[in-house]
């Protein structure tokens, strides 16, 4: 009897398994540059156009001095990741932090930052 239950729930995966490679779609092919010129089109310069609001808007709010040791390197899920040279300049930009991003939210609000996120490298 359990030989029989087991012989039936093989039977039923093998037939799944075949009714799940039945339905696949096959792939068909596509130019590379068809498919790069999608790519660029619907994520690379939508999120280019983002990245680049929020860097002109950085660097009209932060004083040259300041701007020289930091740079945008990310912004994802509302975090702007900013990637500072020295310790010392971390410091000065968590202290004004929460103005940076009321002013960036301001100046942006498309991009809907929610925190920025300051690491030495």
């Amino acid at each position: 009897m359990n030989r029989s239950v087991n012989r039936m729930d093989e039977d039923t995966r093998l037939r799944n398994a075949v009714k799940w490679r039945a339905a696949r779609k096959p792939y068909s092919a596509v130019r590379l540059d068809q498919a790069v010129r999608k790519l660029v089109e619907e994520q690379v310069m939508p999120r280019q156009a983002r990245f680049s609001r929020v860097s002109e808007a950085w660097d009209r709010l932060l004083p040259a001095q300041l701007s020289a040791h930091c740079e945008i390197v990310d912004i994802t899920g509302g975090q702007l990741d900013v990637q500072v040279d020295s310790s010392s300049y971390l410091y000065e930009l968590q202290l004004c932090s929460s103005e940076l991003l009321d002013e960036l939210q301001q100046q942006c609000p498309k991009v809907r930052l929610t925190k920025i996120k300051f690491v030495v490298a």
